[in-house]
């Protein structure tokens, strides 16, 4: 299992995957906003979305799981 953590304390604008979506490593999977700013989130592994753990419009804070992936 590979975790896809938040970079930063903001609020969950939009997610651009859903569970079993074939992700590479670079795509982006959510997008955060933070200060009136949306932030791109991309995944730091590849593989198959096993959980979303947020919904929108969650606030979140810097670390917090965003979502999970299996190899």
């Amino acid at each position: 299992m590979q975790d896809v953590l938040a970079p930063m304390t903001g609020t969950v604008k939009e997610l651009l995957v859903s569970v079993g979506d074939r992700v590479g490593r670079g795509q982006e999977v959510a997008v955060l906003e933070s200060m009136k700013m949306e932030i791109p989130v991309e995944s730091p592994h590849e593989g198959i979305v096993t959980e979303i753990a947020v919904t929108i419009p969650q606030r979140i804070e810097e670390g917090d799981l965003l979502l999970r992936l299996e190899a």
